[in-house]
């Protein structure tokens, strides 16, 4: 995450930038901001293939949540494939991204996240 955090940084993204390392975490994140001891985020960056709980139960356990149901969310896989792309828009996937190879477009990234955290605070 340390190459999001300054793709966000390289944009001006400001914000709390909040880092789960594996699915379980993930999922105890929202399940905190479901009883209100943590605030749902503007923006869920999610891997999907990440370790204890893939991505997509995390995304499932998102869309099911009362607080962050309707929360823009950015995949950011090494997959390609068309299954992840489908089940990622069935999902309610904001935007899907390949993770890419060279640093200077990993850092164009934050230019993306930027536009999605946009559109949720309109």
């Amino acid at each position: 995450m340390t190459l999001v955090r300054e793709a966000l940084e390289e944009h001006g993204v400001e914000g709390e930038l909040i880092v789960a390392s594996d699915g379980e975490k993930a999922m105890q994140v929202i399940q905190d901001i479901d009883c209100e001891t943590a605030s749902c985020p503007d923006l869920f960056i999610v891997d999907l293939n990440i370790p204890k709980r893939p991505g997509r139960e995390v995304l499932e356990c998102m869309r099911q949540s009362a607080k962050c149901s309707g929360t823009a969310v950015a995949i950011l896989s090494s997959s390609d494939s068309a299954r992840d792309r489908e089940d990622a828009k069935r999902l309610g996937v904001s935007h899907y991204i390949k993770k890419p190879s060279r640093l200077d477009e990993f850092l164009g990234l934050g230019e993306i996240f930027k536009a999605l955290l946009s559109k949720s605070s309109d």
